[in-house]
């Protein structure tokens, strides 16, 4: 990390960068770079109140990141400790954002899988049903890294079967008296195994094999050339059509009852 007092030195005076070790903090090729830039590149020199500002913006950075990571590991700590298993499938941030809009997680126990589903995207469904178009597909259960695993056209299946195991595991966590995360992990597992075998059988259609192709061997396979046979594809009865075409070939002479008339076969 760069030195305040070298951050100094370089702003203040950029002829000093040519005399200045840099290599603690920069690679050989990067050093050379930055001290040639140093004294040739368009600027103004720094005065000692901008340094002092500059200062205070770098603390306050660093605070506020130091914080971040701070709520982080708090909001880690509650989910695992309010709902575990609805943290283990969602993870931590998705699972807190759930419950507040839902507003508890009794609340969100209430909710079947569906509308957890698409929680989060009220304004696209209301909107959706007044134009008479599609109904979103995921609300904010998009942001799991389930379903930002997995490729754009299986991400709609994916959400619906996160968000139907997601509903039981809210249920047993508002619910339940288990405070582990049994439940939980056992189903994040049996839904990795079954988007792998989506993303499978999602790559095979691609390339033209699974399912189809088989049919298509099978139906190959069955296929048999023969030769078509007149007698079989006769829908008159065998008496009346071995009178006509029968070996015989005696003409026969036959009596139309509606015209009143004879002809000859």
């Amino acid at each position: 990390m760069l030195r305040m007092s070298t951050f100094s030195t370089i702003s203040c005076y950029r002829t000093n960068a040519v005399e200045l070790d840099l290599s603690d903090i920069l690679p050989s090729d990067i050093e050379a770079q930055v001290k040639e830039a140093a004294e040739i590149s368009m600027g103004t020199e720094i005065s000692e109140e901008d340094i002092t500002n500059i200062r205070h913006l770098c603390s306050q950075v660093i605070e506020i990141s130091d914080y971040r990571a701070q709520l982080f590991e708090y909001l880690k700590n509650r989910m695992m400790a309010v709902a575990p298993n609805l943290t283990v499938l969602v993870g931590e941030l998705v699972g807190a954002r759930l419950i507040a809009h839902a507003g508890s997680l009794l609340n969100l126990a209430k909710h079947p899988s569906s509308t957890v589903q698409i929680l989060g995207a009220e304004k696209a469904l209301f909107r959706a049903m007044k134009t008479k178009h599609d109904t979103p597909k995921y609300g904010l259960i998009y942001h799991a890294s389930l379903v930002g695993q997995t490729s754009a056209k299986l991400k709609g299946k994916v959400s619906r079967m996160l968000a139907a195991k997601a509903a039981l595991a809210i249920r047993v966590d508002a619910l339940g008296e288990d405070t582990q995360a049994t439940l939980g992990m056992e189903q994040r597992a049996d839904l990795e195994r079954k988007f792998a075998l989506l993303e499978q059988n999602a790559s095979k259609r691609i390339s033209g094999t699974g399912k189809m192709q088989a049919k298509f061997e099978k139906y190959q396979k069955n296929t048999e050339k023969g030769q078509f046979n007149q007698d079989q594809a006769s829908t008159l009865p065998q008496k009346r059509h071995s009178d006509f075409g029968g070996r015989g070939g005696a003409n026969k002479r036959f009596k139309s009852n509606n015209m009143n008339k004879s002809f000859v076969v």
